[in-house]
């Protein structure tokens, strides 16, 4: 496969490369990114490259920013990203200790968790500090004989440790039809039996494995700030009296219009965890 590298240089690098970075991959087709010193690198499949799309997008973020484009060789990118892809240890508040290799890494015998990812660019590697996050609640909270909803799931990292921490039931959902087969990839890897994994967006929730829609016991949604403050009231629709929610993909300034949404749906914040300029809440349902 043919891709473009895109290389964007910014006047001002905080907020707005990590702006950058999550409107082009969760609303474009851009599927890696290279952070430089002064802005990034952004790269897109030849064919889907729109020059047009890209810099409306760039100037919504921002006034002080430049680009360049070049079509990159042919070659294995797969393979290219293998070799610049990183194990990662999460370590928890709560003293857990979370171990998240690729095939090709080594296993480890010191960490309470271990969830093997076969990348493939797809969200949820746990390089990004919303996935330590999500990750770091899951690995604190108990989960045992829990009936789980993973939104958003990407790579299957967040359903694959509540599985793995003894969740009853987990259903996955991802919109993007790489990261569904990706994750479904995943949860055979990690011998996840109990995962059911779905292509599609919160309007699967009115009607979950048949007629009677599902209730949950735990919510997880690790997507953007517009599409949780869009989805939540379909979230706390299918959230058990009782329930928690774990929302993450946005920043800390965006906390108060997350929490007031929640509250509007009669959800309670309970905890607030934050890396990098980076948040994550847990809210419950009265019971």
């Amino acid at each position: 496969m043919r891709y473009t590298e895109v290389t964007i240089t910014l006047s001002e690098t905080d907020p707005y490369r990590d702006l950058i970075i999550d409107a082009l991959g969760n609303e474009g087709p851009y599927d890696s990114f290279v952070e430089t010193p002064d802005g990034l690198k952004a790269y897109v499949p030849t064919e889907q490259y729109d020059e047009a799309w890209l810099r409306e997008q760039l100037a919504d973020i921002t006034t002080g920013w430049s680009m360049t484009a070049e079509e990159l060789p042919d070659k294995n990118w797969n393979e290219e990203w293998e070799k610049q892809h990183q194990p990662v240890l999460v370590e928890t508040p709560g003293g857990k200790r979370i171990w998240v290799r690729a095939p090709f890494h080594a296993e480890r015998n010191d960490v309470d968790y271990q969830i093997e990812i076969e990348p493939k660019m797809s969200f949820g590697t746990a390089h990004h500090p919303t996935t330590c996050l999500m990750l770091s609640y899951i690995a604190d909270m108990p989960v045992e004989g829990l009936r789980v909803l993973d939104m958003g799931c990407g790579t299957a990292i967040l359903a694959s440790l509540a599985s793995l921490k003894g969740a009853a039931q987990v259903e996955a959902i991802d919109v993007d039809e790489w990261a569904y087969r990706n994750a479904l990839e995943n949860i055979e890897r990690n011998h996840c039996t109990n995962i059911h994994c779905q292509l599609g967006d919160a309007t699967l929730l009115a009607g979950v494995h048949g007629s009677t829609p599902l209730q949950f016991d735990l919510i997880i949604a690790n997507i953007n700030r517009n599409i949780l403050l869009r989805d939540m009231e379909a979230y706390a629709a299918v959230l058990r009296p009782g329930g928690t929610i774990l929302f993450s993909g946005f920043y800390t300034a965006d906390i108060p219009a997350l929490v007031a949404k929640a509250e509007s749906l009669g959800l309670t914040l309970t905890e607030t965890r934050e890396k990098d300029g980076w948040a994550a809440i847990k809210v419950r349902a009265k019971k």
